[in-house]
């Protein structure tokens, strides 16, 4: 999904900025606009936006969605910062106090409070933060300007700390995003922000794009974000939409179909156990002295008679009723092992909740090894089959409603930072070529 965060200046009741907003929205292709300032005054009927669906806010931050996708749910926890659910993403947009110090550093501390509260959700905060995150990236002439404060960045770094979140847009050269004369000198700042969860920045792109300030069509004095985030639009009911966008366009739009997720459909009927669990007796059960393992994900089971033929006391969980292996009772397990079922997860919230699941079985000091299929495969898999598509993966069969993605111990290791887990060091790597594993462990605090 392809949003535009951009701080419109009130000028979204002026037709012609109106005109020149709907023309690069449509250039661009964006599917949601998320807007700060877009309007005055702030409680007036909001301005149509062609192709968009109105999807709430007032003239402090406002969001639109395109009209062939249902409109997601917005709340503005307070006048400076609006909470938008797409899919399985939070959205915090912002705006903070133009004028100020205290105060922003203040809104940035309970913006950290807010963050904590999603319960390490993935998570995006971008609007305008009218302060510069580092001194080169506010400039006052040729001089840094005094602006912002040292208060307000050390806010700014404890929000991103604690909340894992990236500054997707700081680069060695700052690229300023908003620029006037102030007393005849120019005032430069990169002050248009996207913080994005850690996790998130290797399948999200970030570009800010200056025409919309100073380019023949502008329609606002601040650049605008492109945000492309691994996000599949839900579609809107036909009755929600109010005329085709195909009418503006002069083409049909690609509108996602609905479907439900089937991952058990995914589990793979077995006679003999895995090579991921054998390799798991072989090399790893021994040097790590494991003598309790539960399969977290187990399928049919056919690994967990494996890890009980090896004699160990190993249990298995499904969540999928009709396999018959049911939330176990007891936790403390020495390893959990979860094999193949990251990647058949649709995106990276429901990761990240299954490995807080998986780690709650562990014994502080015990370890979860994670197994998943690796990108290249998911891609030539992919490329073969012809599989659509879909949040960060691909619909395997849209018709089972069965997803895959390929994810690296790299991606494993920052989702599992999520869930409280950490890299095992000293652990043996497991001889399992064409997949991806990481060998993790539960911290005894």
């Amino acid at each position: 999904m392809l949003l535009a965060s951009v701080n419109l200046n009130k000028r979204l009741g002026a037709t012609g900025a109106r005109s020149n907003l709907a023309a690069w929205l449509r250039k661009h292709g964006v599917q949601a606009v998320l807007a700060q300032e877009p309007f005055k005054p702030a409680d007036r009927t909001p301005p149509t936006l062609g192709g968009f669906t109105f999807a709430g806010g007032n003239g402090h931050l406002a969001a639109w969605i395109r009209e062939d996708l249902a409109p997601p749910p917005v709340s503005s926890l307070e006048t400076w910062v609006q909470r938008i659910e797409l899919q399985w993403l939070v959205v915090l947009q912002v705006h903070l106090d133009a004028y100020a110090n205290a105060s922003r550093a203040t809104q940035l501390a309970e913006l950290a409070a807010m963050a904590a509260a999603e319960d390490d959700r993935p998570l995006l905060i971008c609007g305008d933060f009218n302060l510069a995150p580092r001194p080169e990236d506010g400039l006052f002439g040729e001089e840094t300007s005094t602006f912002t404060t040292d208060a307000e960045r050390q806010a700014l770094e404890q929000l991103m700390q604690r909340a894992g979140l990236i500054d997707t847009t700081a680069e060695p050269v700052p690229v300023f995003t908003f620029e006037r004369i102030f007393s005849g000198k120019p005032s430069r700042f990169r002050c248009d922000l996207a913080l994005l969860s850690d996790h998130l920045t290797a399948t999200a792109t970030i570009t800010p794009d200056a025409t919309v300030r100073n380019g023949p069509k502008l329609f606002t004095d601040h650049s605008a974000l492109l945000i492309d985030l691994p996000v599949t639009g839900q579609p809107a009911e036909p009755d929600d939409v109010l005329f085709a966008l195909s009418e503006l366009t002069g083409q049909d739009s690609a509108a996602p179909v609905a479907r439900e997720y089937q991952p058990h459909k995914t589990a793979m009927s077995r006679q003999a156990p895995s090579p991921a669990s054998r390799a798991v007796t072989e090399h790893l059960t021994g040097p790590l002295s494991v003598r309790s393992v539960l399969d977290h994900g187990c399928g049919r089971g056919v690994d967990v008679a494996h890890y009980r033929s090896a004699g160990l006391d190993a249990e298995g969980f499904d969540p999928h009723d009709d396999f018959g292996w049911p939330r176990p009772a007891r936790t403390g397990f020495d390893l959990v092992t979860s094999m193949f079922v990251l990647n058949v997860l649709p995106d990276p919230w429901q990761r990240i909740q299954a490995l807080k699941d998986a780690a709650s079985f562990a014994r502080p000091g015990g370890h979860v090894v994670v197994v998943t299929r690796s990108p290249e495969e998911i891609s030539k898999a992919a490329a073969d089959g012809g599989w659509t598509a879909h949040h960060d993966g691909f619909w395997s069969s849209q018709s089972k409603g069965t997803f895959q993605r390929g994810i690296d111990p790299g991606e494993i290791t920052a989702l599992a930072r999520r869930a409280g887990l950490a890299p095992a060091a000293g652990t043996p790597v497991l001889p399992l070529p064409g997949v991806c594993h990481a060998v993790l462990t539960k911290p005894r605090t």
